[in-house]
């Protein structure tokens, strides 16, 4: 049993090293953003749209991925390597060539499309590897996302590249992804039985009451994590400008940044998926979401205040706010027909992720009524809601196929 277990481990090592370098792309223009703004004089609803143009290209790609089933007919691994290659071109041609907002757009949709090819799948490959565990395995995974989403803000806070040279050092790290699944990344003994195309498969996760209660929480979670992690870092510099200047504990806006979204970020998915395979998925998923709306509804309160207390509510919002994440997606495998587990988390992937572009979007505009005092607040009622569909959840006889019956 020793050798099964270390080929596991050893498996969702690489496996998370990919996934780090394949999202770096994800939030690249929107470490960036400072920089951009300035040189293309980009307003509030180019800002927004250089991320939600991803989140569109995620969208698109995960409905027809699903509509398709296509992670339960081709093989995840190669669909992770070449979005992730195709991301980085993408993300690289951007950085070479484009001299304005309209075209970039487009680019950061195609790159969004890709994106949709890198993360469901190496979710799957990670529940071939781990029948027991599952919750820790997919934290972890979950952990590289987020250190991965977070590092073009390390990139510009320690490095003085120009913002062309940013998005080229984050499409060296997804070329890098491709060659470690290209060479290090296989998929484990308990693979989910192969899938034949069938259209009624891709709104199945939304039919069994469990499945549609776990996406339910998952919405609520969506809602508020990635304007949270769109936004963080332009709150953070807005909050230094506001007292005349000054730093985070000694870092600039874009490394604090980094320390909350990533390290704070990993720290929250790794702990998150231990506590729930002890506790139970509604148990820990109930318990970050609570916390973590309660620092959107109060993040606000310190802009321009000590930056201490500022970054010291930003890391924990960082830890919070994800610490839940992967548990609505492994709940989904564990509630879910089994021959079409990939196609179920892609389902639940793309309508949480519509929800984003629209909270995404929100957030200028309320900047603008109430200022960043209050801005975050509109976030709270997502997993105020998520709580309440996993305390359902929870109350349900289907929450004992969960974590080996701890719900």
């Amino acid at each position: 049993m020793a050798e099964p277990a270390q080929g596991r481990w050893r498996a969702l090592f690489f496996l998370s090293l990919a996934e780090l370098g394949a999202l770096s792309l994800w939030f690249s223009a929107a470490a960036v953003l400072p920089a951009l703004s300035r040189e293309w004089h980009l307003g509030d609803g180019g800002r927004a749209g250089l991320t939600i143009a991803v989140q569109a290209g995620f969208i698109l790609g995960t409905l027809g991925s699903a509509l398709a089933n296509l992670p339960d007919i081709v093989s995840p691994r190669l669909l992770m390597l070449w979005s992730a290659v195709a991301g980085a071109a993408l993300n690289g041609a951007l950085a070479l060539w484009i001299e304005s907002l309209t075209p970039a757009l487009v680019l950061r949709f195609a790159t969004g499309l890709c994106m949709a090819g890198a993360y469901p799948p190496a979710m799957k490959i990670v529940a071939t590897w781990f029948r027991e565990g599952r919750g820790l395995a997919i934290g972890i995974l979950v952990g590289a996302l987020t250190v991965g989403s977070a590092a073009p803000h390390l990139i510009r806070g320690m490095t003085d590249l120009p913002w062309r040279g940013t998005l080229l050092a984050a499409s060296g790290l997804s070329l890098a992804a491709a060659a470690l699944v290209w060479l290090c990344v296989t998929e484990g003994p308990d693979r989910f039985p192969p899938a034949r195309f069938d259209l009624r498969m891709a709104g199945a996760v939304f039919r069994g009451r469990g499945a549609r209660l776990a996406c339910f929480g998952y919405f609520g979670h969506m809602w508020e994590l990635y304007p949270m992690w769109a936004w963080l870092g332009v709150f953070l510099t807005a909050s230094l400008e506001a007292r005349g200047g000054g730093s985070y504990l000694g870092l600039n806006a874009p490394a604090a940044t980094f320390a909350a979204m990533g390290l704070g970020g990993a720290l929250g998915a790794y702990a998150g998926g231990a506590l729930a395979d002890r506790w139970g998925r509604t148990t820990l998923t109930m318990a970050a979401m609570a916390l973590s709306g309660l620092c959107a509804a109060t993040i606000g309160l310190s802009f321009g205040g000590p930056p201490a207390l500022t970054f010291a509510l930003a890391v924990f919002w960082g830890i919070t706010v994800i610490a839940d994440s992967a548990q609505f997606s492994t709940a989904v495998t564990e509630l879910s027909p089994p021959a079409y587990v990939g196609t179920a988390l892609t389902a639940q992937t793309c309508v949480g992720f519509a929800l984003t572009m629209v909270s995404i979007w929100l957030i200028p505009p309320v900047v603008r009524m109430v200022g960043w005092s209050w801005a975050f607040a509109m976030l709270a009622p997502g997993p105020a809601l998520g709580v309440l569909a996993m305390a359902r959840l929870r109350a349900s006889p289907e929450s004992r196929r969960m974590a080996g019956g701890r719900r």
